[in-house]
């Protein structure tokens, strides 16, 4: 009898990436999981109360900003955009460590992304178009693979044309905002562009030291007591990223209901 499963792909070798997976991108799922099981229920709209809503984001609402790409529309966009987060958080968590990433994920990589939609949302566009989902770390985190990708490989030909391989997530962001018009084409803007002033280096500061870093691993056995936790010590490239591989430096010049962000 013939089988259906692909011959490059397997339960079992499904199974040994997920239990690969470090801590971080582990929990991410999982949360996004957990809300999307919560907004199920009727008696409270998780949706209403957890999205970036320019109308309702305030002093006291400003839980929004880290909460919304956590909350999803329905199941499907949930579990396309864990899909496509998964490996991209994985990659950055091993580079970067688990703690590192904590610090990032729930600090500026949310909320600077939140405030730039914010802004061009509600005082340029005068608009109120509320958004939730994962996808803005998506287009964050291609951004920075982008840059990465760029340091060693500055451009790709298509025929006769050159590309610059940084510009790769614009075309994909095209893409998706033509076979998804209801997709939210300035949320991924915004999280396309921090991610490209991360891989530009430009807030590298925002990254707490590994000093600071190494004495709370240290004071609370973090390495011992969590499974899958990456330590400051176990990056796979260190806090730059990955290095070029042609041995010499490639200049960089500046890289000039709701609302669903992602597929």
């Amino acid at each position: 009898m013939p089988t259906i499963v692909p011959p490059s792909w397997s339960m079992a070798r499904a199974r040994s990436y997920v239990l690969r997976l470090p801590l971080l991108t582990r929990c991410f799922a999982a949360v996004i999981v957990l809300f999307w099981i919560v907004g199920l229920q009727g008696l409270f709209d998780v949706r209403a109360w957890g999205s970036l809503d320019p109308k309702e984001v305030g002093f006291g609402t400003l839980y929004r900003l880290n909460t919304f790409p956590f909350i999803h529309l329905n199941l499907f966009h949930a579990f396309f955009n864990i899909l496509a987060l998964t490996p991209l958080l994985e990659r950055f968590e091993m580079q970067n460590g688990t703690l590192t990433s904590v610090a990032l994920f729930l600090g500026p990589f949310a909320t600077i992304p939140a405030a730039l939609y914010l802004f061009v949302e509600k005082y340029i566009f005068w608009g109120s178009t509320a958004v939730m989902g994962a996808s803005i770390w998506v287009f964050l985190l291609l951004g920075v693979e982008a840059i990465q990708t760029y340091k060693a490989n500055p451009k790709f030909n298509i025929g006769s044309y050159f590309i610059p391989t940084w510009t790769t997530p614009l075309f994909l962001l095209l893409v998706i905002e033509a076979l998804m018009p209801s997709s939210s084409f300035l949320g991924h803007i915004c999280g396309l562009v921090v991610g490209y002033a991360w891989g530009l280096g430009y807030i590298r500061f925002l990254a707490p030291p590994d000093k600071i870093l190494r004495w709370i691993e240290g004071k609370l056995g973090l390495l011992e007591r969590l499974p899958r936790y990456v330590s400051v010590d176990q990056k796979t490239y260190g806090r730059f990223g990955v290095l070029p591989s042609n041995g010499g430096g490639i200049p960089l010049r500046t890289v000039g209901g709701g609302q669903r962000l992602g597929p």
